[in-house]
């Protein structure tokens, strides 16, 4: 499994470790995943994902995980979230169509 942020599209970057006699190793720095259940508001489900710490204080600022959905790109989303972006987008269309 890809050590990749389903919301944000933030994965591993690459870098050096430099010692003390300047000596370079190559490292690999990973986002920090977390494991969580969101609340759809539209939808009325919960939704797990594996996002990076920074993905959740963003969700929690943009009010909720629909709003995030909403606003976010969708290059930078996984598949699941784009599905699940593509149908708070149909359910929250109707109730103006009505």
């Amino acid at each position: 499994m890809a050590r990749r942020c389903e919301l944000t599209g933030k994965d591993a970057q690459v870098g050096n470790n430099v010692s003390h006699a300047n000596n370079k190793t190559k490292t690999r720095f990973m986002p920090n995943l977390c494991n969580v259940s969101l609340m759809s508001e539209a939808m009325g489900l919960t939704y797990r994902f594996r996002i990076s710490a920074i993905a959740l204080k963003s969700v929690e600022h943009r009010g909720g995980l629909d709003a995030f959905l909403m606003k976010a790109g969708n290059d930078e989303l996984s598949a699941r979230a784009l599905k699940l972006k593509r149908a708070i987008a149909r359910k929250l269309e109707t109730p103006k169509a009505a």
